[in-house]
This record gives structure tokens, C-alpha cells and sequence, in this order.
């Protein structure tokens, strides 16, 4: 006898939560690896203002990025627990 195989395939719903869940573990990672981008420039080349800006517009940047994951995280009302099935 052979043993149970799960299936093949996930739900569309659970893969594309998953992957919503990788993408907000990777975010941090890829904000520190973009924040320093500004150490390699040449300091004959670029100005200081021009890094300031492109920090700031990366921050606002990975701001969005995070809220537009979290509220696709939320779990919708169908997903929720239902009240007091919490445990204290």
C-alpha cells in the first residue's frame, strides 16, 4: 500500500497567501540591502541631497509595499475566528 499523497496543487487562495507571507518576510531584507545602495556611489559623483531623496522615496516606497501586504494578509470575514474561541 501506497501512503496518502496530499494534493498536487494548493487552493489559489492559500498559494497566493503564502506567497503574500514570503513577500512580507523578504521586504526587511530587501529594504536593507536597498538602503545601502548609496554607500557604493561615487561622493565625487553624487550629491548629498540626491541620496537623502532617494532614501526617503525608498522608505515612503517600502512603507506602501508593507501596508499593501498587510491588508491583503487580513484574514476577510468568512476567515475570521469566531468570537471566544480564543484561548486565555
Amino acid at each position: 500500500m501506497s501512503p496518502e499523497r496530499s494534493p498536487l496543487f494548493l487552493a489559489r487562495r492559500t498559494y497566493r497567501l503564502r506567497r503574500l507571507s514570503d513577500a512580507a518576510r523578504m521586504l526587511p531584507i530587501a529594504g536593507a540591502v536597498l538602503f545601502c545602495v548609496p554607500l557604493l556611489w561615487r561622493t565625487d559623483a553624487v550629491r548629498t541631497t540626491s541620496a537623502m531623496f532617494y532614501i526617503f522615496g525608498l522608505w515612503v516606497l517600502l512603507a506602501v509595499i508593507a501596508g499593501v501586504i498587510s491588508t491583503r494578509l487580513l484574514p476577510t470575514g468568512t476567515e475570521a475566528d469566531p468570537p471566544g474561541s480564543q484561548e486565555r
